[in-house]
This record gives structure tokens, sequence and C-alpha cells, in this order.
């Protein structure tokens, strides 16, 4: 009886169709097919094996172009052959049709599947592929010129590099063709209206309670992905997480509740490896918990669990990675992961989960309490009085403008601003839950609360129940 592996088929006797078997085996990372052989991996024999022997590497030359090796072996009395199939560096096709084999099932490649696998084969990616009427007036010069100072500051340009040309920055990162066209990458990164040619690039930012349903509140971040993770970490800051304030010395420090490079990092990751033929970005954002999902699967190189080790690096977009890393924004070898892991280790929290989630990459971070939030930075600051948060902007609904405050007299007690940054960490919250976060009585929660209502500070609007708590000024 024959062993059992992923890269190998049994089949009883030949058809012809089983070329196609041949092409997803090349086209992936080969594979052996036994010719005589039953599903229990029992040799049966052959009653044609000499005229198969043949046959098969003359089908398998003219339909497919290739030659491998195939091989009569005996088991007693009974015949059978064995199909060696090397990987092809070269796409491989079938009657017009593309295989490939994935784990132990064979699949046929159609569409931008298709395009992707032939193009790297060829040692392409889609980020190299030319923009259909998109020129140099296409390129926003401010995101290049952010692109330069990053990269500068990061020690991977020359300073005399900011007076290179748009075109010739382009040029330096192999973002324009030999034909002068300009390439996916060049547009999704530096250009000026990117939502006119990729629709997708966009970065989805949703507050829920406790599941899909229960959306409170979302933005929508789009342009050029060079400046995109900026302006993710700005909108998570202002309007959907905790930045709790402490003194070291005399020194204010306002902190994320996430540490800030993990959570860059996290961004930059989901950004440069996304498949841009893929919905946008998605960032859900729980009471309990941060989800970040981008589309397109793990390299086959890849589990999940790779990625919180060391490993290979082996980027989707070759060239938003390039940029990226002159940029500073990432490593090479493959340590972004690492990193990120590093970061929350060093606060105390728990790794990422890592999953392959409906034909994307979902990372699940743990938020902490907002009791165990206020009670640490309670610790480091020996009183609660010292306990502020950055607020921000209306974190409900536009609002327009911020307001300010109707009483400019009006004084927020220490308890009131942890209030409010209570609201912003969870604008459903209830009086219930702050009192118990702030171990006060219902009635103490719901004095402050209508003080800052009538302050024009916050407002609810819904029932008790359901409705949902927005803030109107800064404080």
């Amino acid at each position: 009886m024959l062993s059992e592996s992923q890269n190998i088929e049994y089949k009883e006797s030949w058809r012809d169709e089983y070329l196609k078997w041949i092409c997803g085996f090349a086209n992936a990372h080969g594979g052996r097919i036994y010719i005589g052989v039953n599903d229990k991996k029992e040799v049966i024999g052959l009653l044609d094996s000499k005229r198969l022997m043949e046959d098969i590497p003359n089908k398998i030359v003219n339909y497919l172009g290739i030659v491998e090796d195939v091989n009569l072996l005996t088991e007693g009395e009974k015949e059978y052959i064995e199909i060696i199939v090397t990987p092809s560096n070269m796409p491989i096709a079938y009657k017009g049709t593309y295989h490939y084999r994935s784990g132990s099932t064979k699949q046929e490649m159609k569409g931008i599947a298709l395009q992707q696998f032939i193009m790297n084969k060829m040692g392409q990616s889609w980020d190299d592929i030319p923009v259909y009427g998109a020129t140099l007036d296409d390129i926003d010069r401010d995101a290049i010129d952010f692109f330069l100072r990053s990269s500068i500051r990061a020690g991977r340009m020359d300073e005399e590099e900011t007076d290179t040309s748009t075109e010739e920055v382009l040029r330096n990162l192999g973002l324009i063709t030999v034909k002068g066209e300009l390439k996916n990458a060049a547009v999704l990164l530096f250009g000026k209206n990117v939502g006119q040619f990729f629709p997708s690039a966009q970065f989805k930012i949703g507050r829920f309670h406790t599941d899909e349903s229960d959306l409170i509140v979302q933005d929508i971040i789009e342009g050029n992905i060079i400046q995109m993770a900026s302006r993710v970490v700005d909108t998570l800051r202002t309007k959907y997480l905790l930045s709790p304030i402490h003194y070291e010395g005399l020194q204010r420090v306002e902190e994320l509740e996430i540490p800030e490079k993990a959570l860059r990092e996290l961004i930059y990751n989901a950004i440069a490896h996304k498949d841009y033929s893929g919905p946008a970005i998605q960032m859900r954002i729980y009471d309990y918990s941060i989800e970040l999902w981008n589309y397109g699967l793990l390299p086959e190189e890849l589990t999940p669990a790779d990625l919180l080790r060391k490993h290979s690096s082996y980027p989707r977009n070759h060239n938003i990675a390039n940029v990226f890393y002159k940029a500073g924004f990432v490593e090479s070898w493959g340590r972004g992961y690492k990193k990120i892991s590093e970061e929350l280790e060093r606060v105390n929290m728990p790794l990422p989960v890592i999953e392959e989630n409906g034909g994307g990459v979902m990372a699940v971070i743990k938020r902490k309490l907002m009791s165990d939030v206020i009670a640490e930075h309670d610790d480091r600051n020996d009183s609660v009085a010292n306990v502020g948060v950055n607020v921000g902007v209306n974190v409900g609904v536009n609002v327009g403008v911020n307001v300010g405050v109707k009483n400019e007299e009006q004084k927020l007690t220490d308890r009131q601003r942890i209030i409010v940054s209570i609201i912003k960490s969870n604008p459903a919250i209830t009086v219930k839950q702050m009192s118990e976060a702030l171990s006060v009585t219902s009635r103490t929660i719901e004095r402050d609360l209508a003080v800052m209502q009538k302050a024009d500070v916050i407002r609810h609007e819904g029932s008790d129940k359901s409705g949902i708590w927005l803030i109107l000024a800064q404080v």
C-alpha cells in the first residue's frame, strides 16, 4: 500500500481528463499521479500498461508542452504507472484553460486569479500593470514630497532627493514602464484621485457594540495609500480609541490604548498586502476587540501561525512593498507581525490572533476594559485626577463643527472628563455601565451627564436602551 500525500493522486485507470491534474501539479508545486491504484492506495494493476507507457508521455507533450517522467512499476505481478510532475517556471495550459493544484483539490483559474497567476510566473505582480489613461497629471506632488520626507527621515534616501522631479522619483522607484506608462502602484501610492481608477482602495472603520448588526458609527478613509495609514491612525485617535494621559515627571504623555507602533504596522501590512481586485480594507471595533481584515489569502508558503514568528517575506504587491520599505513604514524579511507582537507584549497585551477568513487575512486584537485602563493610569499617576483623555471631535454623527462649551465658565471635573473618554470608546454605553466602570452610583453619573448636556458638551440621541451619546465639544 502506498502512502498518502496532498501532492499525490491515485487513479484506477487512465483517462485523458487526468491531463488537467498534471497541468495543475505543474502550475503549483509538482506532484505524482499513480495509475492502477485505487482510493485505498492499493495497487490493483493495469491491463494495458504497455500501451499507456507510450500514449501518456506523448499526450503530456502534445497537450501541455512539457516533458515529465512516466515510470512503469510493479507490485507482485501487478503493473502500475507513476507520473512524476515537476513544477513549471512558465504557466501551463490544457486546451486553453489553466489549472492549479491547491491542497487536495484542483481548480481552474479564471479572471483576476488567472491574471495574477500568470504575472507571478513571469516574475511580475498586479501592481506592475500599467493604468490605462493615467498620466503624470494624476500624480499628487504633495504625496511625493511626503514620501521623500519619510524616506529621508528613515535614512533610506539622501537629503538632496527632495529636488527630484515627480517623473524621476517614479522612474527611480520602478513605477513607470519602459513605454512611459504609469503602473498601478504609482497611482495607488501617489494618485490625486485614486478612487477614479481603483474604487476598492478604501479603508473602512466601523464601531460596533456587540456584533456586526449593531453598527454605531463609521468612517471611510480614501485617497493615496502612501498617506492612508496616517489618516487612519488620526481618525482612530480622535474618534475611536482611548488616549489616556499620564505624566512622566512634568512631561504630559498621551498614549493610545494600543501601542501606535503596533497599530501602524498592522495598518501598513493590510494596505501593502491587500489584493486590490477585491473589497476595501475593514476595521471593526467592538467593546472588547478590534478586527482588521484585508482581502487576499496568504501565499501557500505561509500559514497564519508563521506570521507571528520569523519567516521569509512574500509580498503580494512588490512595488508597493518596496516603496513602503524605502519610506521606513515596514521592514523587509517578514518581521512585521513580530514587531507587532513585541509592542503588545511590552504593554502586557495578548498577541494578535491571525486567521484566514472570507477570502482574506484577519488580525484580532483584544482591547482592555475601560476600568482596567483607568486603573492602570491611576496607578501611574497616584490619583484619578490626573487621568485625562485627548477627546477630539464628535464620535457619533457629523455635527458640522466643534461648537465649544456653551458656558465658557463651565469647568469639567476629572470624573466628567473620564466619562467623556468612556463615551468616546463606546458611544452606546449605558449609565449603569459607566457607574460600574467608575465605581460610583448611577445617580452620580446621571448628575454628571446632566451637567455636561446642559453645557452642550455631550448629547444623547435615541432611547435609553438603544440610543447613543454624541460628543459635541473639545474639552
